[in-house]
């Protein structure tokens, strides 16, 4: 997908309304008070001998370099949220609201905008070190904790 076609999405889920209830996609999920959305992924690396594993990075870098530019042009400055916080957290008993807490567990850090009411959210995730990477995007009216 382009970058266009990544703030197309975003835009439509700026608009959507929330789930009631928790609702979990293979391109992501959503809930009371947020979206998610795996906007593009990496090929998978599970049997990568480590070649592969810095070319994907390179790509997604390079998509989520020029989506953050886009919606900075739109939005303004990000603000940069590091999340490791939150995972602590959570590890330590705290429960977290989401997106906050998942994107905790797959990131390490989120560039994040207020657009209106609500707040737009642009990151890379992994899974694991050995899973593709996804560029993902939130939409959330929950603050940052």
């Amino acid at each position: 997908m382009t970058t266009a076609e990544h703030l197309d999405t975003i835009d439509r889920l700026l608009a959507r309304e929330f789930a009631a209830e928790p609702v979990r996609t293979t391109a992501g999920g959503g809930g009371p008070g947020f979206h998610l959305v795996r906007l593009s992924r990496t090929s998978d690396l599970w049997d990568d001998d480590g070649s592969g594993r810095a070319e994907a990075a390179d790509q997604i870098s390079a998509e989520y370099g020029a989506l953050v530019q886009a919606a900075a042009d739109r939005w303004g400055e990000p603000q940069v949220f590091a999340v490791g916080s939150v995972l602590e957290r959570g590890l330590a008993g705290e429960r977290a609201a989401q997106p906050w807490a998942e994107l905790s567990e797959c990131t390490d850090h989120v560039h994040l905008w207020r657009a209106g009411e609500r707040w737009l959210v642009v990151c890379v995730t992994q899974w694991d070190g050995e899973g593709p990477y996804f560029l993902t995007a939130a939409v959330t009216v929950v603050d940052p904790p």
